[in-house]
Parts: C-alpha cells; structure tokens; sequence
C-alpha cells in the first residue's frame, strides 16, 4: 500500500478571478499621470507612516504605507483609505478629497497630515518609490 495520497483533481483546474460589476464606488489606486500628495505622521511620535495621494486626470487616489513605518504604517492606511472611499461616494474629484483630507489638523485614525507637506509628483509611482525608500 502506497503512503502517497492520491491529488485531487480539482487542483489542476485553471481558476480565474473576474471581477464582477459593483461594489462601493472608489477612486483607481494607479496612475502614470502627475499627482499631488502629502504625508501622513504618527500623531504619537511624529514618524512618517505613509502619503496620501490624488490626481485628478485618471480619478486616482491612494494611501501608500511607509515601508520603514512597519505594520503602524499599514495599520494607518484603513483610516485613509476608509475617509477616501467616503469621498468618492459623495462624488469628489480626488483633488478635492486631497485638499479635504489635508486640510483637517486632527482627524481620527492613527496618524495626522504633516503640515507644510503637500507636494507634486511625476505620478504614483514616485509616491510610492518614496515610501519604499523614505
């Protein structure tokens, strides 16, 4: 009697994910066009967690954890992406949810807006080049 258990066949099944339509409404989470961004600090400690970043030519905005921040990085991110998902409910251009995210000193979650921090960049990737390396 052989020790081997015999595979089940299902395993060697191509299994595709589609994407079906619906959900909640939500900006794209990529784009090769400029963005701006800001930082994201520990309201603790002052350590930077991550950026928050928006452009509007694509209807793109994300949160991108600082890799140094660890899992406080990651963590943070629910907060962020939680208040950008809100806003594209209400039909905001991620500009306008930049500025709205931006612009309030004390939000909840686990991290503030670093004042003083708003700035370009070329497009997301930068952003999230920044984060891997800052």
């Amino acid at each position: 009697m052989s020790s081997e258990r015999p595979v089940n066949p299902r395993f060697d099944d191509d299994m595709r994910f589609v994407e079906q339509p619906g959900g909640p409404p939500r900006y794209q989470h990529r784009t090769d066009k400029p963005v701006r961004y800001f930082t994201v600090v520990d309201k603790e400690n002052g350590s930077i967690l991550g950026y928050v970043w928006a452009g509007d030519e694509d209807d793109a905005a994300a949160y991108e954890p600082r890799q140094a921040a660890g899992p406080r990085g990651v963590n943070a991110g629910g907060y962020w992406v939680r208040r950008l998902r809100a806003a594209k409910e209400r039909e905001l251009q991620p500009s306008q949810a930049l500025a709205e995210l931006y612009g309030e000193p004390e939000p909840g979650g686990k991290g503030r807006p670093l004042p003083g921090s708003l700035a370009e960049a070329a497009n997301a990737a930068a952003v999230e080049a920044l984060a891997a390396h800052a």
